[in-house]
């Protein structure tokens, strides 16, 4: 089944990054906070990112054609690679002025007005995250996961500079709100590596999750019964789409035709427990010699 246009999430999130933005730089104007100005950071991060996601989706839905015979679906990976530098960015930008604020202290102005409209902000950002999750995993794309994840991380940071600048208006002591800010910034460093990690992993054909493995298995465990074996089972992801290939070993004396027809259900059913998923299989009589010579995964 073709996948439906997902660009209309990459939307979403532009729409939601301008909404925070401006909801953050205005909470940032009226405390002067380096938590909140931190905060408003990586919104604008949100805002490439997203700009970013909806050129790759665009990209990524494209078919194949000669010179992408597999599609085009890696374009997500990019995505997400570039998200994840920018969230170091974005990061390193926050650690230089948290420490600039430690040298040069200020007192927050308006503490109550700032923490509400950051308040608004932060859920804003929650509502579209748990869209974009929704939507990642309904559809299989790594670049509106990566978006949920960067948002909800945007949302654990403002709950964390809401409570130091809270503590600030409460306690008077302002050097919290610059460590708050250098707390926030090694969160984001984290998300940024873990965002970088699995962009790196796709564009290197990582293998199936454990759980979509397994699915594998078992559809393989039901023709093991019936005197069928496999090996050379070999996966990889581009995308939203997932490649699985294997050797299907079938008694010599079974007919080309029965055993094609053998070799086509074992792929309907891989599609069918694997989402967006290719099924390729390579037919072996299993009394054959040479047919056990060929397992090792580099040939």
């Amino acid at each position: 089944m073709k996948r439906p246009s997902l660009t209309r999430y990459a939307w979403l999130s532009i729409a939601a990054a301008l909404i925070t933005i401006a909801l953050k730089a205005g909470a940032y104007v009226l405390t002067g906070s380096v938590g909140l100005l931190s905060d408003a950071i990586e919104s604008i991060v949100n805002l490439f990112a997203a700009i970013m996601a909806l050129s790759m989706l665009t990209i990524a839905a494209r078919p194949a054609d000669e010179s992408h015979t597999y599609g085009h679906g890696k374009a997500e990976y990019f995505s997400s690679n570039v998200e994840g530098m920018l969230i170091l960015v974005a990061a390193a930008g926050i650690m230089v002025t948290a420490v600039e604020r430690i040298i040069n202290p200020r007192e927050i102005e308006q503490v109550g007005i700032g923490l509400a409209v950051s308040v608004v902000a932060t859920l804003v950002n929650f509502v579209v995250a748990r869209i974009l999750l929704k939507a990642g995993k309904q559809y299989g794309s790594i670049t509106l996961e990566a978006d949920s994840d960067h948002l909800m991380t945007d949302v654990w940071t403002s709950i964390g500079v809401l409570i130091g600048v809270g503590a600030v208006g409460l306690t008077g002591w302002s050097i919290l709100d610059p460590i708050i800010a250098l707390v926030v910034s090694a969160n984001i460093v984290y998300t940024g590596l873990q965002l970088i990690r699995r962009s790196v992993e796709g564009l290197m054909d990582a293998s199936l999750s454990k759980d979509e493995m397994q699915a594998v298995e078992d559809v393989l465990a039901k023709y093991r019964e019936q005197g069928i074996e496999f090996h050379a089972l070999r996966t990889r992801q581009a995308g939203a789409r997932h490649f699985i290939s294997v050797h299907v070993l079938v008694p010599g004396k079974l007919t080309v035709h029965d055993a094609h027809h053998i070799a086509e259900d074992i792929e309907n059913e891989i599609r069918a427990v694997v989402q967006n998923s290719v099924a390729f299989t390579h037919l072996e009589p299993i009394e054959d010699k040479l047919s056990h010579e060929d397992i090792y995964l580099d040939r």
